[in-house]
């Protein structure tokens, strides 16, 4: 994939060195569908999800695909399609199971608290969890997103190649810092400014291998079960869904470029209903008016 000028990302890298290490002996033109279904039970048994299998599978046919066109390759992707369809019906290529994992605010309070108690901490980790709440980013987009990158005047912060399925290089995408999600974005980054003390470079300039372990430990002290820091952007996604923000309007926030996608990301709570009716009910004094 370099030669055609776009080096592969980390997770589609890790996916050719397991390729390479799996069929690197194996020759391109000899990958029939068999051998393709036995590599996918192979993957299987390894402990590969329906997910990742499918990702396997997709990057095989690609370089197959990329081998006939580029360098007429004397080959066809019809035993990738096949193995596939194999694969599908043994049920080990498939969708993956949807979380609908929230925290409660009993759970985040918890957190919060053991963060603050914990002295040998160096991160700010209630900041970084509040703002991930508050802004639905991804973890590797706070720890990497700078001062340069924030509009001052419109209190809104541009994020450099966000995620995207197709090509996050040049997505860039300008968020409001607002408190709609229950804590207030702005208010988050005035606080990391007085405690860095500067302003230059990241604005969070952590490692997020250390916050995602720092998060993962509290959660086990706490016992926060089976609670992601990736869960943190679903609860921002769903607060500001039941803030009353449409659709359209929460993808301003997410980045979501497909509708359906942000639509999985949504677990709103029933009991909100009750204020988002409220909220739009008219008032006494509105109805006398109009009487």
């Amino acid at each position: 994939m370099c030669e055609v000028g776009k080096p592969p990302r980390r997770s589609k890298a890790a996916t050719l060195t397991t390729l390479k290490r799996d069929l690197g002996k194996e020759k391109i033109g000899h990958l029939d569908r068999q051998k393709l279904i036995d590599y996918g039970k192979m993957r299987a048994e390894q402990g590969a999800g329906p997910v990742t299998l499918g990702i396997d599978i997709g990057v095989i046919k690609m370089i197959i695909t990329h081998a006939a066109a580029v360098h007429g390759l004397d080959i066809s992707p019809e035993p990738v399609d096949l193995a596939r369809v194999a694969l599908e019906r043994l049920g080990l290529i498939g969708k993956g199971t949807e979380r609908d994992r929230r925290p409660t605010t009993d759970e985040l309070n918890r957190l919060f608290r053991c963060f603050d108690d914990n002295e040998r901490l160096t991160l700010p980790m209630t900041r970084i969890v509040k703002f991930a709440v508050a802004t639905a980013m991804r973890l590797d987009e706070i720890c990497r997103v700078e001062w340069t990158d924030l509009d001052v005047d419109r209190r809104m912060l541009m994020i450099c190649d966000r995620k995207d399925p197709r090509d996050k290089t040049g997505n860039d995408q300008r968020i409001p810092l607002f408190a709609a999600t229950g804590f207030d974005a702005w208010a988050l980054v005035t606080e990391q400014a007085r405690h860095l003390g500067y302003t230059n470079g990241r604005i969070f300039p952590y490692n997020s291998k250390s916050v995602g372990t720092a998060f993962r430990r509290a959660c086990v002290e706490v016992s926060a079960k089976d609670l992601h820091f990736h869960d943190l952007r679903h609860e921002g996604t769903s607060r500001l869904f039941e803030a009353g923000f449409a659709i359209e309007q929460v993808s301003l926030v997410t980045g979501h470029k497909d509708w359906k996608m942000l639509r999985r990301y949504t677990h709103i709570r029933p009991e909100t209903l009750h204020r988002l009716a409220a909220s739009r009910a008219p008032s006494p004094l509105a109805t006398r008016a109009a009487e």
